[in-house]
């Protein structure tokens, strides 16, 4: 899958050990997301709780295939930080989206839509679509 372009996956978190783990958990559920590109962006550059728009930066580059980048975040001023970037414009790669998903459901749908190959639209829609999931 190295030449073929893929959809990017970045979980953005207020941790870098949920981002980490969030990441670890869709792609082992995925099974061939192994071949999906995804980063996680938690935490502060000194390991601290918090944001980093330059963490945010550095994943979105490190998993742009050329397909485009969807971007999951846990909470508000990570929401904001994305929302930034996008805003400046230069600094994340095109076709990056910020995708409204609950951060883990949403995580794992959209590395196991990306895995079979699905555009950046149907793994948006994926990952938007798991508010649906019903527990009970």
């Amino acid at each position: 899958m190295s030449d073929e372009k893929v959809v990017g996956i970045v979980l953005v978190s207020h941790s870098a050990t949920v981002a980490a783990t969030v990441a670890e958990l869709a792609k082992g559920l995925a099974g061939a997301g192994a071949a999906v590109p995804v980063a996680p962006a938690g935490g502060t550059e000194s390991g601290g709780l918090g944001t980093s728009a330059e963490l945010v930066s550095a994943a979105a580059a490190s998993v742009d295939r050329g397909a485009g980048v969807a971007v999951l975040a846990d909470l508000g001023s990570a929401v904001l930080t994305v929302k930034a970037l996008l805003a400046e414009g230069d600094e994340l790669p095109e076709q990056t989206r910020l995708v409204d998903a609950p951060f883990v459901e949403g995580a794992v749908a959209a590395v196991v839509t990306a895995a079979a190959g699905a555009d950046l639209a149907a793994v948006e829609a994926a990952a938007s679509e798991a508010y649906t999931y019903r527990k009970t």
